[in-house]
């Protein structure tokens, strides 16, 4: 049989632009299906915009306490409506770069609808029909809505729809401590929205260092956002929540506006693949195996359609293997490789991650030790007044097992050990390397150097001091 496609790539996200890319740059023929816009979850209703919201509410929250580096007189008055049309021009700026019109220039056919698999080599896209040796979907997540009794009766808020918002909410109310509603909440309070963060469980950020995560709270605390974690809403009216908690019934909190941000779920169905037996997971991703191929020989899926992590890196990363294994199959494979994965929470001060925390290889009972060098004896960030934060490295020997950072800046921090852990070097490489002072890049260096100290040579050193000793009473 002959195909039209060598590949045919369901949704233009990250991992689908990605995977569409990688086929072209190899003269594969390949056909980009994207049913919304161009550039996905990443560019219109995650990354691009909530990180120039948070620049816009870091910048206020500046001009708001400008009394802490000497300045008089200065304050910031939001205007909100601004502030939105600067995250729409921010998204138009970089849309360009995603658009069908450079695809095309790329070598990418794109196609814009509803994508629908038939077989395991025919792809329907409204009157077209595309046959292709092998498929990659790529479809993305989307935010997942708890069926909370009275929510269906709220026009409530997500990581999708509140990009549409011109005016501040003057009461918000925000479901969900992970790293969306922690960004959002402190954004949003900094822009002076009276927040409350809602959460089931006991602490914010419940996939971080427990240390990180307190260092989060304490500061949204500090600017006014009321932490209510441990508490599961029971109901929700058009103007309150209904709470409830271990030792407390019925507390109702009011808002303005509501926004769920409770985590995201795959966008596995409504593509035809139920219909071709494609095996989900409990969670709704597609299984794969780990060349990255579904329970279907010829699809292959990469992103948050098949998580674990729900990344923008990450789609990118899953997407050479998946393009490539699907490409190249069945003459060789690529395992995906998680050996690695960085990640970081973008409130201020910043939460990054890499590899096991202290808490992940207590539970795999695996020998280890901690090292934390606290920001407060870093000097740049002393020059700066942000010492609330820390290094903390996990390591087995010289050998790093994970690092998290708590930082302005944790997620450019956190590449150093990235790279570390990738290319086999240990705390004694980063010792050793030269960092520019005063940075925040340095408290890497320290931390190494606190690991060490801790594991100097004492006999080598007494006896050492003992030589140093006689030759001071040589002529």
């Amino acid at each position: 049989m002959k195909y039209d496609n060598n590949l045919v790539v369901i949704g233009a996200g990250s991992a689908g632009l990605i995977a569409s890319l990688i086929a072209a740059t190899v003269k594969a023929r390949v056909t980009l299906v994207e049913s919304g816009a161009m550039g996905g979850d990443c560019l219109n209703t995650g990354c691009v915009p909530s990180k120039t919201l948070i620049a816009s509410a870091k910048a206020a929250h500046v001009l708001c306490h400008g009394e802490r580096y000497g300045l008089k007189n200065v304050a910031g008055e939001v205007d909100f409506a601004k502030v939105m049309a600067r995250v729409r021009n921010t998204i138009a700026t970089i849309a360009p770069k995603d658009s069908m019109e450079r695809y095309e220039s790329l070598g990418v056919r794109c196609l814009a609808g509803h994508a629908r698999v038939v077989d395991g080599h025919t792809v329907v896209v409204g009157d077209s029909r595309l046959t292709t040796r092998r498929i990659v979907v790529a479809a993305g997540a989307e935010p997942f809505v708890p069926p909370i009794p009275g929510i269906e009766g709220v026009d409530i808020l997500t990581s999708d729809n509140i990009w549409n918002l011109d005016e501040l909410p003057g009461r918000l109310a925000v479901l969900g401590g992970g790293p969306i509603g922690c960004e959002l909440a402190q954004a949003f309070a900094r822009l002076g929205s009276q927040v409350a963060l809602i959460d089931m469980e006991d602490r914010l950020l419940p996939r971080e260092d427990a240390d990180a995560a307190a260092v989060i709270e304490a500061v949204l605390a500090e600017e006014g956002v009321e932490i209510l974690t441990g508490h599961r809403a029971t109901r929700i009216d058009p103007d309150a929540i209904t709470l409830d908690t271990a030792d407390e019934s019925g507390k109702r909190v009011a808002f303005d506006r509501v926004l769920v941000a409770v985590g995201r779920r795959a966008r596995s169905t409504g593509f035809g693949l139920e219909d071709l037996g494609v095996e989900t997971n409990r969670d709704g991703t597609l299984v794969v195996n780990g060349a990255l191929r579904t329970t279907s020989p010829t699809i292959y899926a990469c992103g948050d359609v098949i998580g674990p992590y729900q990344f923008t890196h990450m789609a990118s990363h899953q997407a050479w293997y998946a393009s490539v294994n699907a490409l190249i199959s069945p003459f060789y494979r690529f395992q995906c490789d998680y050996s690695c994965v960085p990640w970081a929470t973008y409130t201020d001060p910043e939460v990054a991650r890499v590899g096991l925390s202290a808490e992940d290889a207590a539970a795999q009972g695996m020998d280890h030790e901690v090292t934390t060098h606290p920001l407060d004896d870093v000097d740049r960030a002393i020059t700066e007044g942000r010492t609330e934060g820390f290094v903390k490295v996990v390591s087995k020997g010289d050998r790093i097992l994970g690092a998290t950072i708590v930082a302005p800046n944790a997620g450019e921090m956190i590449g150093e050990f990235v790279t570390a852990m990738r290319a086999g070097l240990g705390l004694k490489k980063i010792l050793g390397t030269i960092h520019v002072y005063p940075t925040y890049l340095e408290a890497n260096k320290l931390a190494a150097g606190a690991w060490r100290r801790r594991h100097a040579p004492e006999k080598l050193l007494g006896w050492v001091g003992n030589v140093h000793g006689v030759m001071r009473a040589l002529p």
